[in-house]
C-alpha cells in the first residue's frame, strides 16, 4: 500500500463534548492528496472511544489507536510511530481547525527555511464557563503579549507553540515527543528545535479556535500542570524561560507573605498585589456586561494555579537559575546604550503562559 502524503495525530481523552463538532473540522482538511487520521485515544471513559471508532467505521482514512498510559506526550508518541506519511499534524481534538489548515502547513514547510509552521490558537468558547475563560484569554493579561496568539502576519515563534505540521523524518531526527513532559510538550520540543537550529513559524491562514476549560476546577488542574511542567522545561531549556513565567509565581509568593507574614510583610507584599488587583478589575471591565462580573476568579484561578505550579515545580526540578541567568544577558544585550532598565510594570504578571 503507497504511504499517505500526511498523517494527522490527533490526541484525545474525554472530550465527548466537543469531539463530534471538532471531528468534523479535522476530517474537512482540503488536503488535494492522500492523508491519514490517527485518533489516539487516551482510555476515555466519557463516552468518546464510541465516537471515534464510529468515524473509523464510516471514514477509510481514519485509524483508531489505544493510548494506556493516558497522558498527552504518550498519546502523539504511539500516533507518530504508526504514522506513514512524508508530513505530520497535529490537531487537538478541542479545537475548531479551518479547512486549510494542513495545507498551508505543508505549503510553508515545502519552501525550506522552516522546520515547524503553526497557527495562533484563537479562545472560543461553547458555554458560559469556558466563554469567560476564553474572554479572559482574550485579554492582554490572559494572552501576555504571546506571539502565537496574533492572528494577524506571520510570525517566527520562540516558545509556546501550539500544534502545527512537521516533516516526519525530521520530528522523529530530533527525538518526538518526550514523554516525561506530559504537560508542555510542546513547548519542551520546541526548544529541541530551536537547538537544532530550526526556525519555528506562526501562520495566520491556520489560526483555530480553542475551547477553553468548562469548569473552574478543570481550569486550576490546567494551570497548575503547566506552572509545573513549565518549570522542568525551563531547567531542561533555559534560553525556553521568559519573564512571563516569574509573574505568577512571584504574585504567589508575595499572597503567601501577606497572608503568613506580620505587618510589615504585608505593607510590602501589599502595593504589588494591590496594582494586580487593579489590573484584573481593568481587564475584566472590558468584557460583557453579564460576564465582568464572574472574570476576576477566572484571572485568579490562572495565575495563582501556574504560579502555584511553577513553585512546585521549582521544589521539584530545582529553581531556574540558568533560565534568569539566560534572561539577564539577553536583556543587557537588547537594552540601548545608556539605559539603566526598564520601568516596572504588570508584564510579568500576564497570562500566556503554555
Amino acid at each position: 500500500m503507497t504511504p499517505p502524503d500526511v498523517s494527522v495525530l490527533v490526541p484525545v481523552r474525554n472530550e465527548a463534548a466537543v469531539l463530534p463538532a471538532t471531528a468534523e473540522t479535522i476530517l474537512a482538511q482540503d488536503w488535494p492528496g492522500t492523508i491519514e487520521y490517527l485518533f489516539v485515544d487516551g482510555r476515555s471513559d466519557d463516552g468518546s472511544r464510541a465516537i471515534l471508532d464510529e468515524l473509523a467505521a464510516r471514514d477509510p482514512r481514519v485509524r483508531v489507536l489505544d493510548n494506556p498510559a493516558g497522558d498527552l506526550a504518550s498519546a502523539l508518541r504511539i500516533g507518530l510511530e504508526s504514522a506513514q506519511g512524508e508530513f505530520v499534524a497535529k490537531l487537538d481534538a478541542h479545537t475548531f481547525f479551518p479547512p486549510a489548515y494542513v495545507r498551508a502547513g505543508v505549503e510553508r514547510l515545502r519552501r525550506g527555511d522552516v522546520g515547524w509552521v503553526s497557527g495562533p490558537p484563537i479562545p472560543f468558547g461553547v458555554d458560559p464557563s469556558s466563554r469567560r475563560v476564553a474572554l479572559a484569554l482574550g485579554t492582554w493579561l490572559g494572552v501576555g503579549g504571546s506571539a502565537k496568539w496574533s492572528d494577524e502576519e506571520e510570525r517566527d515563534l520562540e516558545t509556546g507553540v501550539f500544534s502545527g505540521v512537521w516533516r516526519r523524518d525530521r520530528l522523529v531526527e530530533l527525538g518526538g515527543w518526550d514523554p516525561d513532559w506530559p504537560v508542555n510538550e510542546d513547548s519542551e520540543l520546541a526548544s529541541r528545535f530551536l537547538a537544532a537550529g530550526e526556525r519555528i513559524v506562526c501562520l495566520p491562514a491556520m489560526a483555530a479556535h480553542y475551547v477553553p476549560r468548562s469548569t473552574m476546577s478543570g481550569l486550576a488542574r490546567q494551570y497548575l500542570r503547566y506552572g509545573y511542567y513549565r518549570a522542568k522545561t525551563a531547567g531542561r531549556h533555559p534560553a525556553s524561560l521568559r519573564p512571563v513565567h516569574l509573574g505568577p509565581p512571584v504574585l504567589v509568593a508575595a499572597a503567601a507573605r501577606a497572608l503568613l507574614g506580620g505587618r510589615r510583610a504585608r505593607r510590602v507584599a501589599g502595593p504589588p498585589l494591590l496594582a494586580y488587583a487593579g489590573a484584573v478589575l481593568a481587564a475584566s471591565a472590558s468584557a460583557p456586561l453579564r460576564d465582568a462580573p464572574l472574570m476576576p476568579p477566572v484571572f485568579a484561578v490562572m495565575h495563582f494555579g501556574f504560579g502555584a505550579g511553577y513553585l512546585g515545580g521549582c521544589v521539584r526540578f530545582g529553581p531556574p537559575v540558568a533560565g534568569i541567568a539566560h534572561l539577564l544577558r539577553r536583556e543587557r544585550a537588547e537594552r540601548p546604550p545608556g539605559a539603566r532598565g526598564r520601568p516596572a510594570d504588570l508584564h510579568a504578571f500576564r497570562g500566556g503562559i503554555s
